[in-house]
Parts: C-alpha cells; structure tokens; sequence
C-alpha cells in the first residue's frame, strides 16, 4: 500500500509543475511547517491507563492560521495527518479563506469507547496541543467520529489551561458554546451547491442522474439529502458494513431515520413513525462503487478509488466528498477514460467555510443567523467554482488539476510578497 502523504506529495508536485508554478513554490510545500506527536494518558472506567498516540500537523500557514480537523480512528498514522493538512492547505487557499492548512488525530476506535472516556481522551488531547493550537495559531474542528460536544470539550479544556474565555479556539462546537448554525449541515450542502453548479456548467438532467452514495454519515447524508429534493434519483447508498441499492432510489430520510435508530441500514420508507422495508438489493461496498451509474460520491475515508478498480468504475462523474478518495494512480485512469472527477479540496470545502465563519461570529461577539450562514456559504462555493472552471476552461486538463492551479497561485502570491530567489537576484 502506498504511503498516502507520498502520493500527496507526488500529485501536488505534478498539478504544481502543469500549472506553472514555481520550483521554489512547490518546495515549500514538500513537508510541513510543524507537527507535535503525543502519547496521551487516559483513565478508563475500570481504572486502569491507556496510552491513544495523537498528532498533530500544521502544514502551511503562508496565508493564515493552520485549519483543520481532529479525527479518533484506528487508521489514524502520522502520514495520514500530514497528507490530511496538506489538503486542507489547499482547499483553503481554494475557497479563498484566509487560512493555511493543518489536521489531528488519534490513534483509537472511539466505538470501544465509553462516553466518559472520549470525553477524557479528548480533554487529553487538548492538553498534549494547547501550546501548539490557538485563536491565532491554529484552529482545529471535528473530523472522522469526532463532533460537536468533542469540539465543546476541547475547547472547554483549553480555557481551562489559558485561563480565559477563547471560543475561536476551535470551530464545530455546539451552539450554547459559540458554535455557528449551519455548521453540522456545512460539509454536505457544501457539495450540494458544488454539483448543482456542475449540473449547470455541463448541461446535466438533474432528473434522470442517477447517484450512489458510498459513505452515510454526516455529509454523506446532508448531500444526498439535499440531492434528492433537488431531483437526483439517489439509488444506492452504503456504511461501512454493505450498501442498498434500488433502481428507482430510495427516501433518503426513511433510510437515514432507521440508520440514526437501530444502528443498521435498511431500504425502507417511513410515514411518519411506520416504516415500512421496500424491494432493494444488499451489495458489498466494493460492488457500489462500480454500479452503472452517473454520479459516483465516496463520502467516507481516503483511497478507496485505487488502480484495481479504477478500470471498472462506470460512473461518468466523481463527486468527492471524503478527503483524498481518489489515488493518483486511479485519477490516471479515470482521466484516460474521460471521467470527470470533481475534487475534494473543491467539494468538502464547505465545512471549513462554515467553521470559518463560526470562526469570524466568536471574535466579533455577534452570531449569525441561518439564513445569513446558507446564503454566504452558496455563494463562497458558487465563486470558487466559477473560478475553478475558468481555470480549467484556460489552462487545466481536469477539475483537480484546475483546482490546484487556482490555489497554488493564491499560495504562490503570499510567498512571492514575502520574497524568492527571483525577486533577490534581481536589481534594486
């Protein structure tokens, strides 16, 4: 298995090199500004005291404060961090946020997990990072099963350490402890207003497109909601033990209701408090991603579009809602057989919109309402799609490669105001 900071690193340097930026541009996003490994002490119910490794990783802060999440998962690695914030480098600069890129994580299967235990693990965390997060530092956000009331206590645990009040501290907390409304929706209507801009770039049929969802959580669920009322015919959608598929689709809030309930995933449809199961096939994940349909939107964990399958998937579109779904290598493929894939650093950017403007509300002292919150993040992810299509309309051979040009160049413009060897071998 390739290392997933090295393909990272391979894909920025080849987009950077198409693009035409500068040698010096791109070595100055091979590594990391700063990263902080920790081994975390933590109290379990039974009184004993295990130790959760924990990362953290500020990757570039050229054009502000690192942004980025904190995930609890087993595959949680020290180069997953690093590949993590060199993304969220990017897709800041993408969305044209003032931000730079960083990322968290800890090595632990929250499931195994009391309550108590995540609270103590992540007030851990917070302790092992106070002196490398902050305000004006770097901001940190929920990620892979990490939430709200984890966010709340972070942060709750940080003032404790600094001894004032801090909300800006961290984004994605509940809404009594500074948080933004919108913000749980964010990541999902994000996406939603990315493909709806595509379905009017190309000309697309909203009701005769047919999606299958791989990935119900959170922003898996808000973007097929949202999809559906829009029109799209949502046919198969998965979790991580099998996926559903119904030709005609199914009701995304029947499903999501029984998932949210009992735990499982059912093709169901529900009047009020009756549910009923309706006529559908169980398919393995493997199977959903190679369904013959027209969107494909992975929405769960990095590399799951590899070189073994990326011959046989049939969709035409790749709506990348998870974070580095797609492997290079894969990408190769799909670009020889036209498929369009549109990238993470431009899809999921609606999350870090919305944290930074929950982000903005806590240092003004004035929150927004969700009406003010829905109407700045349409039209946040409405222009930077409009600039990543001119970009790849001039100069770009596919909407990654668009994207990444349009950032680097907001990157390359801070480095270049800070000076380059161009700018001090020439004359005064």
């Amino acid at each position: 298995m390739s290392n997933v900071f090295e393909d990272a690193v391979a894909r920025l340097r080849g987009l950077g090199k198409a693009a035409g930026i500068a040698a010096e541009v791109i070595d100055a996003l091979m590594q990391p500004k700063a990263t902080l490994s920790a081994s975390l002490p933590v109290r379990m119910d039974d009184g004993s005291t295990r130790y959760f490794p924990a990362f953290r990783c500020r990757y570039n802060d050229v054009l502000g404060p690192a942004k980025g999440g904190i995930r609890f998962h087993p595959g949680v690695s020290a180069a997953e961090v690093k590949a993590l914030a060199l993304w969220m480098t990017i897709k800041n600069a993408c969305v044209d946020l003032p931000y730079g890129g960083g990322k968290g994580g800890v090595i632990v299967d929250p499931k195994q997990l009391s309550r108590m235990e995540i609270e103590r693990l992540s007030r851990a965390y917070m302790r092992a990072m106070a002196d490398f997060v902050g305000p004006d530092t770097d901001i940190p956000a929920p990620d892979v099963y990490t939430n709200a009331r984890i966010m709340g206590w972070m942060a709750d645990e940080y003032q404790a350490i600094v001894r004032r009040k801090a909300p800006a501290v961290i984004t994605g907390k509940p809404l009594g402890l500074g948080g933004s409304k919108g913000r749980s929706e964010a990541t999902g209507r994000g996406a939603f207003h990315v493909v709806e801009q595509y379905a009017e770039h190309t000309g697309l049929d909203r009701k005769s497109t047919t999606v299958a969802l791989q990935g119900f959580g959170n922003a898996g669920y808000h973007v097929a909601r949202l999809m559906q009322q829009a029109g799209y015919r949502i046919v198969a959608i998965s979790d991580s033990k099998g996926a559903i598929y119904k030709q005609d689709g199914f009701d995304v809030e029947s499903v999501y209701k029984v998932k949210q309930e009992s735990r499982q995933l059912k093709g169901v449809y529900c009047e009020g408090s009756v549910c009923e199961i309706v006529d559908h096939e169980t398919l393995t994940n493997a199977e959903l991603l190679e369904l013959e349909v027209d969107i494909l939107v992975p929405a769960a964990l990095e590399d799951v579009i590899t070189e073994k399958n990326a011959g046989a998937i049939k969709a035409k579109t790749i709506l990348e809602v998870a974070n580095g779904p797609t492997t290079l290598a894969a990408e190769q493929i799909l670009a020889e057989r036209e498929v369009d894939v549109l990238p993470d650093v431009l899809v999921n950017a609606g999350g870090v919109t919305v944290s930074y403007f929950e982000w903005v509300q806590n240092r003004q002292g004035y929150p927004w309402t969700l009406e003010t919150v829905r109407e700045r993040l349409e039209a946040q992810m409405e222009s930077a799609f409009c600039a990543v299509a001119e970009a790849r309309e001039t100069d770009a051979s596919t909407w990654r490669a668009a994207a990444y040009s349009v950032a680097l160049r907001r990157i390359a413009a801070g480095i270049e105001m800070q000076g380059t060897r161009e700018y001090f071998s020439g004359d005064n």
